[in-house]
């Protein structure tokens, strides 16, 4: 079978013998978890780190890592560009908190992945945010002096020899971390899935989550579970906790989260392995590069000698249905090309795949774990920012459903009090109006010419879009 996202085809073609899980039985479960991606699974794997006694089952729909976890970009990026939306929503001391985390899990998933022998080309090479155009540059220096002021700026200018590692000539400026890197997504997936199984974590896939209903009776706070198997049969299992970690699915599996997010695509294309080419353009390395757009462009390679290049911000999901332009080639080809064209001119690569995937955005760009009934615990909201945010999704869940009371269980990211988008059809009307008076400025400074007022006005309605705080 062939899988339309790049990564998941490619791990699923190279697992060459599948972990097979225990079944589901009759037990009442301590906490069960519906979705087997990155946030399900880091937290199924840290609460058994933590508690080791807990019984655990993962539902997922698919194949764990057959939806959002495994065909995004794979770059690992940090909330340090972030720090003065985290600060103006957080505070300073929950800022501070947050970015040091972040870097901190990036270090944590390749450990983490070298101690499970998880082979998925994890490169901690670090990133560059570059300045593809004059109207870039410059944008990052607030943030990066805020960073300054609390001693948390690991970013550094390059300089001109430094900045040919970018792999492209249109870069005129950058910064780099070496808290940063990239990972082949999909293969990180399914060795968490390995990993869990192995620790007596029950995972069952092909198996739909139908609905739930809890006992709320002061003997017998049980919740049961209805889920539809391979069988297509309805059955049920009891758990005392539940944990939805679907991302993108949740306003359809709980509708009052309708309003708190709005899908939209990211998109991407990679190349034929072109290992002689890349060296050529000083990309033998496993760095992320972003630009400093509203609407980035980002690439990485891979270690067999790929380019992956991405663009986010494209197709608005209506009424946040997961449709099938999710699960087949991108149709925003010509604006990938376009970026290709645009970083790396006459180039020549051959396109080996596109396909694009469902970012569920929330109105601040930070994810939200929230409490919605006693023991049912919801977490979305990852922004298109999500391979090493999970890692701490997973480590907050794990406390919240083990009830620790730590700093996990009370930071921010906590029970936020949730802004919501417009109702339909004015979200999605309006979510278009932005987006293309964000196209027509972001072209008009790539050709070096000013944009209209109406379309500047249009690009500060963004809110949190952008991967960094340029603003």
């Amino acid at each position: 079978m062939t899988y339309q996202p790049f990564w998941f085809d490619q791990a699923m073609a190279e697992e060459t013998t599948s972990v097979s899980s225990a079944s589901i039985d009759e037990t009442p479960y301590d906490i069960a978890i519906i979705g087997g991606g990155f946030t399900g699974l880091w937290t199924a794997i840290t609460i058994k780190q933590r508690a080791p006694n807990t019984r655990i089952v993962i539902l997922e729909k698919d194949l764990c890592g057959q939806g959002a976890s495994g065909r995004n970009g794979g770059a690992m990026l940090t909330w340090s560009t972030k720090y003065l939306s985290l600060k103006k929503r957080f505070g300073e001391s929950q800022a501070k908190w947050l970015v040091q985390q972040s870097e901190n899990a990036v270090h944590a998933i390749s450990q983490f992945a070298k101690e499970h022998n998880i082979d998925c080309g994890l490169r901690v090479d670090g990133c560059y945010i570059s300045a593809s155009n004059a109207a870039q540059q410059g944008v990052l220096t607030p943030c990066l002096n805020a960073l300054d002021a609390v001693s948390l700026n690991q970013w550094q200018m390059v300089n001109k020899d430094q900045l040919k590692h970018t792999g492209s000539r249109q870069n005129q400026h950058a910064v780099f971390s070496p808290h940063a890197g990239s990972v082949q997504p999909a293969k990180l997936v399914r060795g968490l899935r390995r990993t869990a199984i192995g620790m007596g974590i029950v995972i069952s896939e092909s198996t739909r989550y139908v609905s739930h209903e809890k006992e709320n009776t002061p003997q017998n706070e049980a919740i049961t579970v209805c889920y539809s198997d391979k069988s297509q049969s309805i059955k049920t299992l009891k758990t005392e906790k539940l944990l939805f970690a679907v991302n993108a699915w949740l306003p359809r599996l709980m509708p009052q989260f309708s309003q708190n997010v709005v899908l939209v695509s990211s998109d991407m294309v990679i190349t034929k392995p072109m290992p002689e080419k890349l060296k050529t353009l000083h990309l033998n390395h496993g760095a992320a590069v972003i630009d400093s757009r509203i609407f980035v462009n980002y690439y990485r390679t891979t270690p067999d000698g790929r380019l992956m290049l991405g663009k986010g911000g494209n197709y608005f999901s209506f009424a946040n249905k997961v449709s099938d332009k999710f699960n087949a080639p991108s149709q925003y080809q010509a604006e990938l090309q376009d970026s290709l064209n645009y970083f790396f001119g006459d180039h020549g690569f051959e396109i080996f795949r596109t396909w694009t995937g469902p970012s569920d955005r929330s109105v601040s760009g930070f994810p939200f774990f929230q409490e919605t009934d006693k023991n049912v615990v919801v977490a979305a909201g990852y922004s298109g920012n999500g391979v090493v945010q999970s890692y701490l999704g997973g480590q907050i869940l794990a406390s919240m459903l083990l009830n620790t009371n730590d700093e996990w269980q009370k930071c921010g990211l906590v029970n936020q009090n949730l802004e919501r988008f417009p109702i339909e059809p004015f979200r999605t009307l309006g979510a278009y109006v932005i987006r293309n008076g964000i196209r027509r400025k972001e072209r008009a400074e790539d050709n070096n010419l000013a944009p209209s007022k109406l379309d500047k006005y249009l690009a500060k309605l963004s809110g949190a879009a952008a991967k960094a705080d340029t603003h």
